[in-house]
């Protein structure tokens, strides 16, 4: 929290602490006169009161001093606030995701997590799908409706041809808003060999502020051979790692089906949310402007004016 005129706080503060001060020497004034001419009767009433009504309407006043003098000294706060941002999901369908160094298969982990970062994130986000092998597709535009996403991940294709990431980088840029929280979650082994090249892609993604998450969806050195070729299946976790740092965002591996689905579910979170500065001076000047009236109301209602 940070406060842009500190002396308007001071004021504030101050003007709190002199109206009490001046309320309860008038308080006990009006307690003198009427002890001065009052009868037995009087002061037995005035024992059975508990508490002086002057006393919570001094109190509310001073508070709306205080709250007048905090909007005024420009109170920010730095809060975590929803933003229905925009997310396209990447989901690479190239022969290699036929490999089942994870189980069932590469791609049918991949289809189950995507369908684990839709149900994990907050309404009212918009989400797209993009699917890519030697080019890429848009499979589902931006959309806040989960029925559709979850049907568009049974239109995501078979696995196969090559790999063209930054193809598929390129497509979901385009499928983004010119503006507002933007990221494209990258799901691949990041073996790339066909298209435009990743990593010039990455960096003028990034630098448009568009946040790109790497999710590396395989295994090294597991001996398995992809399916239907003589290929070993791998992945390369170094251009997966490059990608995420020239989009400002994260690398994750996923070792297995349970891991992606968790990783993909934490950042359907985070890309969501983001840190601002709010400013509290309108809200606080409403405050104490209102808790001010209220306690003017009551003094009306209670015949005492502090």
């Amino acid at each position: 929290m940070t406060v842009a005129s500190p002396p308007w706080l001071i004021v504030g503060i101050l003007a709190a602490a002199a109206f009490l001060w001046i309320a309860h020497l008038a308080s006990r004034r009006a307690r003198g006169d009427a002890l001065a001419y009052s009868n037995l009767a009087f002061l037995e009433t005035i024992a059975a009161r508990r508490i002086d009504p002057a006393l919570p309407i001094a109190l509310a006043t001073a508070l709306g001093l205080v709250l007048l003098g905090a909007a005024g000294a420009g109170v920010h706060a730095q809060l975590s606030v929803p933003v229905r941002g925009a997310v396209v999901l990447c989901v690479d369908t190239s022969g290699s995701m036929r490999a089942t160094d994870i189980a069932p298969s590469r791609s049918e982990a991949a289809a189950a997590a995507v369908r684990a970062f839709i149900d994990g994130a907050p309404d009212g986000t918009r989400l797209g799908i993009v699917a890519f092998a030697s080019g890429a597709g848009l499979v589902q535009p931006l959309t806040t409706d989960k029925d559709a996403l979850r049907e568009a991940v049974g239109r995501i294709p078979f696995p196969n041809g090559g790999t063209a990431i930054g193809d598929a980088l390129e497509t979901a840029a385009e499928a983004l808003p010119a503006g507002g929280k933007r990221a494209i979650v990258l799901i691949t082994d990041g073996v790339n060999n066909l298209g435009s090249d990743p990593q010039n892609v990455a960096q003028s993604v990034g630098g448009n502020g568009i946040e790109i998450d790497t999710i590396g969806i395989g295994t090294a050195d597991s001996g398995q051979i992809i399916a239907g070729t003589a290929e070993e299946a791998t992945i390369d976790e170094d251009a997966l790692r490059s990608v995420a740092a020239s989009g400002h965002g994260a690398y994750a591996r996923a070792g297995d089906a349970g891991a992606l689905r968790s990783r993909l579910a934490a950042l359907a979170a985070s890309t969501t949310r983001e840190r601002h500065r709010v400013d509290l001076s309108m809200p606080l000047a409403i405050a104490g402007g209102l808790v001010a009236l209220a306690a003017l109301a009551g003094g009306v209602l209670a015949g005492r004016f502090p």
